[in-house]
């Protein structure tokens, strides 16, 4: 058997092969609810045979949203249509995981598809929170930097919304602190100038993270895996760095974080990133460095890369984006380049060979 199609046990959770599907907004949710097309994105690349399929950036407040269309898990009546999907995802042999999410500064903004760009507060756009008052964007309207009381809050958001993520089904959690949203955005001295416990140091840096990963595996059960995504630098000078990323993932995993999704980037707008096949792959390496488990992410395509950065020990698990957008089936092909035998559903068993 390849690595790749090697089962990964992470607490009592026993993932099929290494390969998962990586959180990727669809944006197209109203008010936070999931529907018919979260139900057939999600459920086709189970039925293509992934081990872990992520759902997309979930907001844990209205306020926390990318966008209007982002999915949302800050009332209890969400539940019902996600639950809806990780019993489908759990049919066909994968395991349902979910990102917690907030937007920060990068929240209230358009569909990628109508441009994206930041939504004026008399058209349908909200005012935005962070670390401090400092726009991603310069000339985009600046964030409210956020007070004590709103911290507290933010915190228990997270928790109640990985609560609500245990009623719908879902066995994973993984908190976003990537891609240069809110936690990401306390984590970096270039977002953050704040001169009280929560920026300045490294230690009052992390303060936030540590806080909401406290709060998440309060109410996740012992049983339950909890990830965490981390854009291990700001590839800006000033900026997080991956000597930082380590000394991190050594907090998160004392505070019962099983594995670190290591992705990069998303903070700084004009940010050059050498971006080529596997370009990230260095900073899970790095990563394990801290005894934790590590996901790579970005610019893998093939089973045969795959297979590689596995069988190197650069990461644990293989976790896939655009690859499975263009092909949700990837995993079945994999395993025939690989030769490994593994299930397909019993309605496609005719195209097998």
């Amino acid at each position: 058997m390849s690595r790749l199609f090697s089962p990964l046990q992470i607490r009592t959770l026993v993932l099929k092969n290494r390969i998962a599907m990586s959180p990727m907004c669809q944006y197209s949710a109203k008010d936070g609810y999931a529907n018919d097309w979260h139900l057939v994105h999600l459920g086709s690349r189970a039925a293509g045979g992934a081990g872990l399929i992520i759902a997309e950036a979930t907001a844990v407040s209205p306020e926390g949203r990318i966008s209007p269309g982002d999915l949302g898990l800050w009332s209890d009546e969400h539940i019902e249509g996600l639950r809806r999907i990780t019993g489908f995802i759990h049919a066909m042999g994968s395991v349902a995981a979910i990102q917690l999410a907030h937007a920060g500064r990068k929240a209230s903004c358009a569909l990628p598809h109508e441009g994206g760009g930041q939504l004026d507060l008399d058209n349908g756009g909200w005012q935005t929170v962070a670390p401090s008052a400092i726009p991603f964007i310069p000339g985009d309207r600046a964030p409210v930097m956020a007070g004590t009381e709103e911290i507290g809050r933010l915190v228990s958001s997270f928790r109640d919304a990985a609560a609500r993520a245990l009623e719908a089904g879902f066995k994973v959690v993984e908190i976003h602190s990537a891609h240069g949203y809110l936690l990401h955005e306390f984590l970096s001295p270039l977002s953050n100038s704040r001169n009280d416990r929560y920026g300045g140091s490294f230690e009052n840096r992390t303060r936030l993270l540590l806080e909401v990963t406290e709060a998440v595996r309060s109410v996740w059960p012992d049983s339950h895996p909890l990830f965490v995504r981390i854009s291990a630098t700001d590839w800006t000078e000033g900026g997080w760095t991956p000597e930082e990323s380590v000394v991190l993932a050594g907090l998160l995993k004392d505070r019962g974080v099983d594995l670190i999704d290591c992705s990069s980037g998303g903070n700084i707008h004009n940010a050059k990133i050498p971006v080529s096949p596997g370009y990230q792959v260095p900073f899970s390496e790095a990563v394990k460095q801290a005894g934790v488990l590590t996901g790579a992410v970005g610019l893998i395509t093939t089973a045969a890369q795959a297979e590689a950065i596995l069988g190197h020990d650069r990461a644990d698990l293989i976790i896939i984006g655009r690859e499975l957008l263009r092909n949700p089936y990837f995993p079945l092909r994999a395993a025939g380049e690989t030769g490994d035998d593994i299930r397909w559903p019993v309605q496609y068993m005719r195209a097998r060979t």
